[in-house]
């Protein structure tokens, strides 16, 4: 009787610590296979400065000619417009990270915004996840016609994705533009896994204009 009990005791722990086992796997599948590509987004810095007059950050001093500024690297979906986001709980992300992609990044409330909405989304450690948005982001050429933009100008939105693609060898398609109110607020490249480009699926927004003007750094 002792050692039936024994036995039936063992073998109850080890269904638990499989389904256990099988909870943590299944959970781990979800976050490295939860979505199906990166969306990097570049901000453009004149025009949101222009209309957020009180943002001290680096992004808006004068004199810095900032242009695209890292906004994030997304994990996105072909099949839904709506990202996966806050797909975990979000520990504060660690100072030297933090101090480290302030290279990168104008502040450090974006940091962690950033890793809380969207890299918890990713499958992967804060460390590994900011990693990624480093090595996407340094990757991404920008044209000089962008880079040395020294007036307000009108743009057509075709014009400035075609200009990356080609700057960039992305297949078509690769960038897309988000807007407002016929400014540029967004240019979106599109990232497979391993950070490759790819062309972007009909689910990623894209700007409804012809046209979008862009505001001069400073």
């Amino acid at each position: 009787m002792k050692r039936t009990t024994i036995w039936l005791t063992v073998l109850i722990f080890c269904f638990a610590s499989l389904s256990v086992a099988r909870k943590h796997s299944k959970r781990g599948q979800q976050g490295s296979a939860g979505f199906d590509y990166y969306l990097l987004s570049l901000s453009w810095a004149p025009n949101y400065c222009a209309s957020h007059p009180s943002d001290s950050s680096s992004e808006c001093q004068a004199g810095n000619h900032t242009a695209f500024v890292l906004h994030g690297l997304w994990p996105s979906s072909n099949n839904n417009p709506m990202q996966p986001l806050n797909c975990a709980p979000a520990r504060p992300v660690a100072s030297g990270i933090v101090q480290h992609m302030l290279e990168y990044f104008p502040d450090k409330g974006l940091i962690q915004h950033e890793w809380a909405k969207h890299g918890t989304c990713s499958g992967l450690s804060s460390a590994q996840y900011f990693g990624q948005v480093e090595q996407a982001f340094k990757a991404v050429q920008v044209p000089d016609r962008y880079k040395n933009l020294n007036h307000s100008e009108q743009i057509s939105v075709h014009d400035l994705e075609q200009d990356f693609s080609q700057v960039n060898n992305a297949p078509a398609r690769a960038f897309r533009l988000s807007c407002h109110a016929g400014q540029l607020v967004a240019l979106e490249a599109c990232l497979d896994k391993d950070l490759h480009y790819q062309a972007c699926p009909a689910s990623a927004r894209e700007c409804p204009s012809n046209q979008v003007q862009l505001g001069p750094p400073k």
